[in-house]
C-alpha cells in the first residue's frame, strides 16, 4: 500500500520549505526504489502493523554493527553547530551516525560551565528545536535504515536548557506535600522537553536521603518512601509517560536505581551498607510506585550495595525490576557507570569485561558510549551475546515506535519559540515555590509582615544572587526570568524604602560587607537575613568526567551543594553565622530564611531570631513566592520532608528508625531540631473525632475532624502514621502510610478520610517475602511524625 508521503511530518508543522522538499524528495526515492524491486514498504515502516510485528521486521534487517549503534547513548552538546541564527549538525555528529549508528544521543540541549555552553553559545527554544530537526533530518535521509533518534535530557526540576521554566528543585516539591501539584510541574517540564525535540526527561529523583551530609540531598523528595512514591507516581504521571502517542509526553527515566542516597561517609558514590531487606523496605517502594505509574525507563546508581555495584546487579535489574514487577522499558547506565566496573569498583579487568557483564545484569543503554562499543569485538570473537543484545535493541526500538517517532520525528519551532516557558508555566512555578516554604518559627507572630513598614533592610548572600535560587542541574538564563528574594519584596511594598547589602558570600570570606549590614538593619524596621547554600556551578569550576564537581578547595567559589559537593558538617559556611548574629545584636526584628538544597545548622537561628524559614532551592519565581509567604499573601503550608539535625554527631536523625529507640547522647539529645513533617502556619487547626471502621477483614475507614480556630485561611497536612507492636522482623518505631493536604477557610471544620488496608501493614519476612501479620497496631493521626495529635489501637484482620 502506497502510503501518504507526507506521514512523517509532524502536525500543524511549519518546517521550512527546504526541508520538506529535500524529504519528500527522499522518501519518493525510497519507495520508488522499493517499488522498481517489485517489493512492498518494509513493516517496519508500515505504521498499521502492530509494534512487535515492527520491531521484529526492523530488527532482522539490522546489521550487529547498527544494532549495538541503537544500546549507545554519548553526550550530545557537541552534535551542533551554531553560527549566528542557523544550527547545523556537526561533522562530529555525522561521523557518529555514519560509523557508528548511534541510536541516542543525551543532553545535546544542555547548557552549564561542564558542557562550556552558555546564553550565548548555547540553544534558545527555537534553535533547540531545529537542531533536533536538523538531526532527525540527517539521520532519516543519511542511515540505511532511517532509525529516528531519541533525544534524552535532565528533567528533575524542569527542562535544564536555556529559556525554559525552572521550578523548586526536588526536595522543595516534596516540601508541598502536594503530588498533585508535582503532577503539574511534571507535565509541563515535559511538555518543554517534548516542544524542543527531546523524548526522554531524566527524573524523578527517587533516592532516599537519610544523611544531608551528601551532596544530592536537593534532588530528591526526602528520607520517606511513602512520600517519595507519592511524589515519584505523580511526577511519571505528569509526564504522560503511559501515553507516549499524546503530545507532550515524554518517557520518564527514574534515578538512581538503588540505595544511592545512603552512602558510606556520604561520600556520593560509596557504597550503601544496608541489606536486601532494607533495600526492599524503605528504598525500593518509591521506584515501583512509579513504575506502576507508567515509568519505562530506569537508570542505574553509581554505588554498590553488598558488593556487587548497581551497574552489574541482576537481583536489582532482572530479578526485582522485570520479573517480579514486570518492567516493560529499558535500563539506562549512569554515566559512565559501565566504565566504572573496571575503573572505580575494580570487580572487571577492562572496558570490554565490563560491557559484557553489565549487559547480561539487565543494563540495555550505556550512557557515555565507551563500553558498549566493545560488543562488537565480543560477538566477533565469539561471544554468546546476540540475543542479549537483540533484547536490549528491542526495548529501545519499542518505545521509538510507541512514540511514533517513525511517523513523526521533527517539532515545530515556531511553536517551541512561543510555548516553552509560556505564562502558565511561569505561574506554575510560583505556586509551587510558595507551596514549598517551610514556616519553622514564628515568634510573637511576626509573620505575616505589614505591607505598611516603612524601612525594610534585606540582607545575605542568597538575598540578590540569582543563581544560588535555582540549584543543580539548572541551566544558565535570563536573569530577567529568575525573581531574587530582594526583587520580590521591592515588588511586594513598592512604597517602602528597602535597603540591600550581601553582608558575605556563601564560601568566600575576602569580600565582607558586614558592618554595613548592620548599619542598615539598624535603621530598619525589619531586617531579612537570607542565607544558606549554593550549587550554582561557575565557570572557574573543574568538573570530572561523569559532570560532578571536583571538591578542589582551590578550584571554587562559592558553590557548597549539588552532585560532588559533600559536606562533613552542617555548619553554614563562610562568614554567615558572624553576619547573622551582627544583624541579630542590633535589636531590629530578624526575619532569618535559608535558601539551600540540603538541610543545615539552624540552632542560632531558631533560638535567636524572630521568624526562621526554609524555602530549599525554589526556582526562578522564589523571590516573588517569598515575599509572597513573608507580607501574608500565602500562607505557609510546606511541610518538611526531612528531618533537620541539631548535630552531624546525631546522624542519621530520619524519624521512621527501627527498635529500639534511641536515646539522648551525654553531650546533646538525640531528637532533631526540626523532624519529618513538621511546619508551621499563620493559621491554627484542632484535631479531634478519630473514628475507625471496618470496611471488611483487610481494610478500615478512619476519619477525624479537622478546623481551623483561626482568622486566617489555610492548608493543612494531615499525616497517618503507624506502629506495628510486634512483628517477625524489626520495625520502624513509626511509618508514614498516608496523607491528606486540605484547604479550610477560617471557622471551617472538615471530615478528613483515610482507608488503611492490608497493604498497609505488609512486611518483609525473614525470607523476603511480603506478608500480613496478625497483631495490634497504633493508627496515629498527627501534624508531624512527632507531634501525634490523635491515636487509636486496631487489630489486624479487622474483625467486627
Amino acid at each position: 500500500m502506497l502510503h501518504n508521503p507526507f506521514q512523517f511530518l509532524p502536525n500543524r508543522s511549519i518546517i521550512p520549505l527546504l526541508l520538506m522538499v529535500s524529504f519528500v524528495g527522499y522518501l519518493m526515492a525510497f519507495m520508488s526504489h522499493a517499488y522498481a524491486q517489485g517489493t512492498a514498504l518494509p513493516a517496519y515502516r508500515d505504521s498499521q502493523q502492530t509494534i512487535p510485528t515492527r520491531v521484529k521486521d526492523l530488527l532482522k534487517r539490522m546489521t550487529p554493527a547498527e544494532k549495538v549503534g541503537q544500546l549507545l547513548c554519548p553526550m550530545g552538546w557537541e552534535m551542533y553547530d551554531k553560527q549566528g541564527t542557523t544550527v547545523t549538525v556537526s561533522d562530529t555528529f555525522k561521523t557518529l551516525i555514519d560509523h557508528r549508528h548511534i541510536g541516542m544521543f543525551w543532553a545535546v540541549y544542555r547548557a552549564d560551565p561542564w558542557t562550556k555552553k552558555t546564553l550565548e553559545t548555547g540553544l534558545n527554544p527555537r534553535m533547540a528545536a531545529e537542531a533536533g530537526n536538523a538531526m532527525q533530518r540527517y539521520v532519516m535521509t543519511h542511515s540505511r535504515l532511517g532509525i529516528p533518534l531519541f533525544i534524552a535530557e535532565e528533567m528533575p526540576h524542569g527542562h535544564m536548557a536555556i529559556g525554559t521554566t525552572v521550578f523548586p528543585t526536588g526536595i522543595g516539591l516534596a516540601a508541598t506535600w502536594n503530588p498533585a501539584l508535582v503532577e503539574k510541574v511534571a507535565a509541563a517540564a515535559a511538555k518543554e522537553v517534548r516542544l524542543q525535540g527531546g523524548h526522554i526527561g531524566y527524573g524523578p529523583v527517587l533516592d532516599l536521603a537519610r544523611d544531608p551530609r551528601w551532596s544530592r540531598v536537593e534532588e530528591g523528595f526526602g528520607e520517606d518512601p511513602v512520600l517519595s512514591a507519592a511524589m515519584g507516581a505523580a511526577f511519571v504521571r505528569g509526564t504522560g509517560a503511559g501515553k507516549l502517542d499524546k503530545a507532550g509526553a515524554v518517557i520518564t527515566t527514574l534515578k538512581h536505581f538503588a540505595a544511592y542516597g545512603v552512602p558510606e561517609g556520604a561520600h556520593n558514590g560509596r557504597p550503601a551498607l544496608i541489606g536486601e531487606r532494607s533495600l526492599r523496605e524503605a528504598f525500593l517502594p518509591p521506584f515501583k510506585a512509579a513504575i506502576d505509574a507508567g515509568a519505562l525507563s530506569v537508570m542505574t546508581s553509581y554505588n554498590s550495595i553488598d558488593g556487587i555495584p548497581c551497574t552489574a546487579n541482576s537481583l536489582l535489574l532482572k530479578d526485582i525490576l522485570r520479573d517480579e514487577w514486570g518492567f516493560k522499558g529499558f535500563v539506562v547506565s549512569d554515566l559512565f557507570s559501565i566504565d566504572g566496573l573496571a575503573d572505580s569498583h575494580r570487580i572487571t579487568k577492562d572496558l570490554k569485561e565490563s560491557a559484557v557483564k553489565a549487559l547480561n545484569a539487565g543494563v540495555d543503554v550505556d550512557l557515555g558510549s565507551n563500553a558498549y562499543q566493545t560488543l562488537l569485538r565480543s560477538l566477533e570473537a565469539g561471544g554468546a551475546l546476540a540475543a542479549a543484545i537483540d533484547t536490549a535493541v528491542s526495548r529501545v526500538l519499542r518505545l521509538k515506535f510507541a512514540m511514533g517517532l517513525f511517523e513523526n520525528p521533527y517539532v515545530d519551532p515556531e511553536q517551541a519559540a512561543h510555548t516553552v516557558r509560556n505564562d502558565t508555566h511561569v505561574a506554575l512555578a510560583r505556586e509551587a515555590a510558595r507551596q514549598s516554604v517551610v514556616l519553622l518559627e514564628n515568634k510573637n507572630n511576626i509573620l505575616p509582615l505589614s505591607k505598611q513598614l516603612n524601612r525594610i533592610s534585606v540582607i545575605g548572600p542568597n538575598a540578590h544572587t540569582p543563581y544560588n535560587q535555582l540549584g543543580d542541574y539548572t541551566a544558565p538564563q535570563d536573569e530577567s526570568h529568575i525573581i531574587t528574594v530582594l526583587e520580590g519584596i521591592r515588588d511586594k511594598v513598592p512604597e517602602a524604602r528597602v535597603s540591600y547589602v550581601k553582608g558575605c558570600a556563601i564560601r568566600d570570606t575576602s569580600d565582607l560587607t558586614i558592618n554595613e549590614a548592620v548599619a542598615s538593619a539598624r535603621q530598619a524596621d525589619v531586617a531579612i537575613v537570607v542565607l544558606g547554600g549554593s550549587s550554582a556551578r561557575d565557570f572557574k569550576t573543574e568538573y570530572l568526567e561523569t559532570g560532578a564537581a571536583s571538591t578542589k578547595h582551590t578550584a571554587v567559589n562559592d558553590i557548597e551543594n549539588g552532585e560532588g559537593f559533600d559536606r562533613a558538617t552542617l555548619e553554614p559556611l563562610g562568614k554567615q553565622l558572624e553576619l547573622l548574629q551582627a544583624v541579630v545584636k542590633t535589636g531590629t526584628p530578624t526575619v532569618v530564611l535559608y535558601i539551600q538544597g540540603r538541610p543545615l545548622n539552624m540552632n542560632w537561628a531558631a533560638a535567636n531570631a524572630g521568624a526562621l524559614l526554609t524555602a530549599w532551592y525554589p526556582g526562578e519565581q522564589g523571590g516573588s513566592a517569598i515575599a509572597d509567604v513573608l507580607f501574608g499573601d500565602y500562607n505557609p503550608s510546606g511541610r518538611l520532608p526531612i528531618s533537620i539535625p541539631r548535630h552531624v554527631g546525631q546522624l542519621p536523625v530520619y524519624y521512621n528508625q527501627q527498635h529500639p529507640a534511641a536515646h539522648d547522647y551525654v553531650d546533646e539529645k538525640a531528637a532533631p531540631l526540626y523532624p519529618f513533617g513538621y511546619g508551621q502556619s499563620y493559621s491554627t487547626f484542632v484535631y479531634d473525632s478519630l473514628v475507625i471502621g471496618r470496611l471488611s477483614e483487610k481494610s478500615v475507614r478512619i476519619t477525624c475532624q479537622v478546623s481551623n480556630e483561626s482568622e486566617i485561611a489555610g492548608d493543612e497536612v494531615i499525616q497517618l502514621y503507624l506502629h506495628d507492636h510486634q512483628a517477625a522482623v524489626v520495625q520502624p518505631i513509626k511509618q508514614l502510610k498516608q496523607f491528606q493536604r486540605i484547604h479550610l477557610r477560617p471557622g471551617e471544620s472538615k471530615s478528613v478520610t483515610f482507608v488503611l488496608t492490608e497493604q498497609d501493614l505488609t512486611i518483609i519476612d525473614r525470607d523476603m517475602n511480603e506478608v500480613t501479620e496478625p497483631g495490634e497496631f497504633t493508627v496515629m493521626v498527627g501534624v508531624s511524625s512527632a507531634d501525634i495529635r490523635l491515636h487509636e489501637v486496631v487489630y489486624y484482620p479487622f474483625l467486627p
